[in-house]
């Protein structure tokens, strides 16, 4: 015999009508319910910021031709002019990538009594993880940056000390011991220091963050020596939005009774990065 079902089917549709019934009470009465749906973004999902910066200037036209005198004396002293034109020019650094990174390079070793370089490396930061802007990557990038400077810490009352305890070796023998300690000035034979270094105390010169260039900044000098001669390099290097920009500047004297001045160097250098500054503007 067949069974006869039908008589299932109202209750069935009965049971489900309850069921459906309760539920739509109970999203009513629940006005806290999630109401996003499966793949859609929630309301406190984000993506960061991306950086000010899409491009970078042409690192090797940046300094003007005072500047480039300034800071290597010798290339306007060269007698050949086509010679002196492609030192003015500048050497562009080999990168992969000139969209994230460009740099330029000049050398002077035509000056009397000396040797004298500078570097310009620009750097475009962007982040790849989608939490973390690329202003806040350029600006970890840049405190390792300053990590690597290993600066010393801020001196308050010590008006005679070193401007740098990384300085990887003593004044010459000759000079007294208050030269030694100078981080900058020319020292003659008896090792007493030029008038240009004497206005400026230790404690002004010493590798140190600045707060006057860019979104954040530090300059950093290292004297090396003595061997033929006296080996300074003076580094600046700023964060402007996700850009970074280092300025090298380095001399080195012919004989180790002539140091490279500390304050000569650093004023010049700081100026060329404040010229900088402006290029990223846009």
């Amino acid at each position: 015999m067949q069974r006869k079902s039908y008589a299932f089917v109202p209750g069935v549709a009965v049971l489900l009508a309850a069921v459906l019934a309760g539920c739509t009470g109970g999203s009513d009465d629940d006005g806290g319910a999630d109401d996003s749906k499966p793949g859609e973004p929630t309301a406190t999902a984000s993506t960061a910021e991306p950086g000010k910066y899409r491009t970078l200037p042409e690192p090797c036209s940046q300094p003007d031709r005072a500047t480039l005198d300034e800071m290597l004396p010798g290339i306007k002293k060269l007698p050949d002019a086509e010679q002196r034109e492609k030192a003015y020019e500048g050497v562009a650094t080999v990168t992969y990538d000139t969209d994230r990174r460009v740099g330029c390079r000049w050398k002077d070793d035509a000056a009397r009594g000396g040797t004298h370089r500078l570097s310009l490396d620009f750097e475009r930061v962007v982040s790849y993880d989608t939490a973390v802007s690329d202003d806040d990557r350029a600006a970890s990038v840049f405190a390792a940056k300053a990590d690597a400077a290993q600066l010393p810490e801020p001196v308050a009352s010590e008006a005679s000390a070193s401007a740098s305890e990384k300085v990887s070796d003593s004044a010459p023998e000759s000079a007294s011991p208050s030269a030694s300690d100078e981080p900058s000035g020319d020292a003659s034979a008896s090792g007493s220091p030029s008038s240009p270094s004497s206005s400026a105390t230790a404690d002004d010169l010493q590798p140190r963050l600045l707060d006057d260039l860019g979104d954040e900044a530090f300059v950093d000098d290292v004297l090396a020596g003595p061997t033929t001669g006296r080996h300074r390099t003076v580094t600046v290097a700023f964060r402007t939005s996700n850009v970074l920009v280092t300025v090298r500047y380095e001399v080195q004297t012919a004989t180790a009774a002539k140091v490279p001045d500390s304050k000569e160097m650093q004023d010049t250098a700081r100026n060329l990065a404040g010229n900088l500054v402006g290029k990223f503007g846009d």
